[in-house]
């Protein structure tokens, strides 16, 4: 389900020596801790989410309340696509501003195109040459794909057929493919930008058009683009100064905290299975909180819970960035933090990585078990996985063949 431009982390400005050391390479433009922060931390939940049977995928945000990691990384991502994207517009005209984004989705569609061969290949080979008892393409309902090539292919180039599993990429690029008309809306007036997001997120709540998900059914798209745009767009606007953070207010506070306690019950599963009520409740009022075409309540628990991030992290993030007063906690702060925001800052290919290798992840713990030990080590094998694409793709971001000097 991806969203990163390069450069320094603001608020690494002043920070421990041993984070300023490892993040990115200089650049002029200037960064927001909190967003890297963020979406280095929506990229582990997202790869937790997505190991099959995992144990740790009880314990993330989606199970305690109506949103969940995909919120967190698309409203980065449009903060960063307002920061990446948004000065081209302001600085070189719509046109330019428009060639820099469709080459953006130029990018995210083959790498959503390069994530499903690659998947789907891995996962052939394993029913073919693997001793499992799991049926791994039946796993991610594949066969129709593969019993039927000459019509799955076609459908697959041209976004026609999307298996739940590689819903967020597409789902990003039509999002993506908005941005040039809203820049346009926005030379009319902020307002104009509100009236058409809101009108396009009320069309896909109450019924409106949607994108077939197969050639043959009338399944659609599982993450509405339509939908999502609304959460996307409101980073944008936010990252773009057209709407102002809410001060740091205790009356706000509490009602965020309200807001986030209050839908516990009505997302754990733990008290849904026991309460006929609330199971009642979630049938009658599912709109409001459906993930497809993003429901209201969704939104609304976001904006909450980033309320409250944004309050605790501080001004652009500055308790990030200062850690720990004792040395030897403010080095291995800093050390997190510098692994935190580089897989942030490279959240497009980690993202493709993650979902590549969460199925092989999957797939050792129907070798091994799934124990409590097993859970540890080999979520810890994934987290190192991710860790290691995102500082490969810095690298290879750098650049370091072009540098004067470099030895041949």
């Amino acid at each position: 389900m991806s969203s990163t431009a390069l450069g320094e982390t603001n608020g690494l400005i002043g920070a421990d020596r041993a984070l300023a050391a490892s993040s990115a390479a200089p650049s002029a433009r200037v960064r927001d801790l909190r967003l890297d922060f963020f979406r280095g931390i929506a990229m582990f939940i997202i790869l937790i989410a997505h190991i099959p049977s995992d144990w740790l995928a009880l314990w993330i945000p989606a199970r305690f309340g109506f949103s969940d990691a995909t919120e967190m990384f698309v409203f980065c991502s449009g903060m960063a696509s307002a920061i990446a994207f948004g000065r081209v517009f302001s600085e070189q005209g719509w046109w330019i501003g428009t060639a820099r984004v469709l080459f953006r989705v130029w990018q995210v569609y083959w790498a959503h195109i390069a994530l499903f061969i690659a998947v789907a290949a891995t996962l052939a080979a394993m029913n073919r040459y693997g001793d499992f008892s799991t049926d791994y393409v039946a796993q991610l309902n594949l066969y129709k794909f593969f019993d039927r090539p000459m019509d799955y292919l076609p459908a697959l180039l041209t976004l026609r057929y999307i298996p739940n599993y590689f819903d967020i990429l597409p789902m990003y690029i039509v999002v993506l493919a908005m941005m040039p008309l809203v820049m346009a809306l926005s030379r009319i007036g902020t307002w104009a930008v509100a009236v058409f997001v809101t009108g396009v997120w009320l069309s896909a709540n109450l019924g409106g058009f949607t994108l077939p998900a197969e050639p043959y059914s009338d399944r659609p798209w599982f993450f509405d683009p339509f939908g999502w745009q609304l959460i996307f767009f409101t980073g944008f606007a936010f990252a773009k100064g057209w709407l102002k953070a809410p001060p740091v207010d205790r009356r706000l506070v509490i009602l965020a905290i309200m807001v986030v306690l209050a839908s516990v019950p009505f997302a754990y599963f733990r008290i849904i299975n026991i309460s006929p009520d609330i199971q009642e409740w979630r049938k009658t009022y599912a709109v409001l909180i459906d993930k497809s075409s993003f429901g209201i309540l969704r939104y609304v628990h976001f904006l909450a819970l980033a309320y409250l991030a944004v309050c605790l992290v501080g001004p652009k993030g500055s308790r990030l960035a200062a850690g720990p007063d004792h040395p030897v906690w403010a080095a291995i702060w800093a050390r997190f933090m510098a692994v935190i925001t580089t897989v942030g800052q490279q959240s497009l290919a980690v993202f493709v990585f993650s979902m590549f290798i969460a199925l092989q992840l999957g797939m050792v713990f129907d070798v091994v078990g799934r124990s409590n030990l097993s859970m540890i080590w080999v979520n810890a094998v994934g987290f190192a996985m991710i860790t290691a694409a995102a500082y490969t793709a810095q690298w290879f971001k750098q650049k370091p063949w072009a540098r004067k000097g470099a030895k041949t």
